[in-house]
């Protein structure tokens, strides 16, 4: 593990999700704990997107933004809201200069699949048909996020695809949950990883899928057998994750189905660790992520 790292793995709360609601607290607390971002270069707005029921959402817009992004947090689909994620949302705009809209979904399992991807539909049709007021065009919005989030912007590509809905321009994917069964090598071996591990995943996905598999590929992408059509990808996986082969496997899938992909696979990583901002690893894989949002809102 990369040593940087490492020394921070003490600090990490146990790697459990019993119980969604202390888990949420202690995310909170956690993401207080980290410097703030700084938003002096953009403007930084929270708006409801009407729907069934309305979706809360925060928009970064830098200065002569380029494209914008669709972008949803991590935490296992039952942690997370715009303040937890409201350090990240704000250097993914800075780093990117795309608008970036933060979705503040619902969560399980107090509402388990599919509220959360109809909420992140929401938002995507709400994005496309306002796209002149948001300061960009239709053709250049993309979709992403972090774990769960990650999962999420995948699901959305899907639906969007096969409903014909608002076109996608890029997905970017940061270590996302897309398969519920775990029957890949690093989700089956890595029963001891700092933050996530086998058992919290399985505590995701029981508290998304209200403890049943998951019933289409809109719940886990990793089961859908057609990935052609979809828009290119960036995925980023972390070495030390029980999604990293999930994540590998999906993107070789996109490519041998004729879509465009990006991997980073980051060496002496692990799950979340790019949270870490004093590890150089960590500030490279923001960076990364930044980078390759510009690349392909510019392409």
């Amino acid at each position: 593990m990369d040593p940087e790292l490492e020394a921070f793995i003490a600090l990490f709360p146990p790697a459990r999700l019993d119980d969604p609601v202390v888990e949420r607290a202690n995310l909170a607390a956690l993401a207080a704990s980290v410097p703030k971002p700084d938003t002096s270069g953009m403007t930084v707005e929270d708006r409801t997107v009407p729907g069934d029921p309305d979706v809360a959402i925060r928009i970064y817009r830098p200065h002569e933004a380029q494209g914008a992004i669709i972008w949803l947090h991590g935490g296992g689909w039952v942690m997370g809201d715009l303040d937890t994620e409201h350090p990240w949302a704000a250097r993914l705009a800075e780093g990117s200069g795309a608008v970036v809209i933060s979705v503040d979904y619902r969560l399980a399992p107090e509402n388990p699949f599919p509220a959360a991807l109809d909420d992140v539909y929401t938002v995507l049709n709400w994005a496309a048909g306002n796209a002149a007021e948001l300061g960009v065009t239709p053709d250049r919005i993309a979709i992403g996020g972090h774990s769960a989030g990650g999962g999420l912007a995948a699901a959305a590509t899907l639906r969007t695809r096969d409903e014909q809905g608002p076109p996608i321009h890029f997905q970017l994917l940061n270590q996302p949950g897309l398969d519920d069964r775990q029957e890949t090598w690093s989700a089956r071996t890595f029963t001891d990883t700092p933050w996530v591990n086998r058992d919290k995943v399985a505590a995701m996905w029981r508290h998304y899928l209200s403890g049943g598999p998951a019933p289409s590929p809109y719940a886990a992408p990793a089961r859908a057998t057609d990935l052609s059509g979809l828009p290119p990808a960036y995925v980023a996986t972390a070495e030390f994750c029980p999604n990293r082969d999930e994540d590998i496997d999906y993107a070789v899938r996109l490519m041998r189905s004729g879509v465009s992909v990006e991997l980073h696979q980051w060496p002496g990583t692990f799950h979340g660790s790019q949270a870490i901002l004093s590890a150089e690893v960590s500030r490279l894989q923001l960076a990364e992520l930044g980078g390759a949002l510009r690349r392909a809102l510019a392409a």
